[in-house]
């Protein structure tokens, strides 16, 4: 990756906005854990955290969005609510 974890850091949290709606629309939500290595970890809230779908939306929504705006190598993590 050629962006530090840091300077990931922003235009993740816009680039996840985009997203936010479409959850919030269905009842859930989503938390940006932490940016390791080039790699968002994401937790999934509300409706999202036990949808059968979430790994799609985390994949084909969240992820497509991270790699359309940021960076194609750029990769999600869904990290288990506690």
């Amino acid at each position: 990756m050629i962006f530090s974890d840091s300077e990931l850091q922003k235009p993740v949290e816009v680039s996840l906005e985009k997203v936010r709606p479409y959850l919030i629309r269905d009842g859930g939500n989503l938390k940006l854990v932490k940016i390791d290595n080039g790699c968002v970890y994401i937790q999934l809230q509300g409706a999202c955290k036990g949808c059968p779908s979430s790994t799609i939306t985390l994949k084909n929504k969240i992820e497509h969005q991270l790699k359309m705006d940021i960076h194609p190598d750029i990769s999600v993590v869904r990290v288990e609510n506690d």
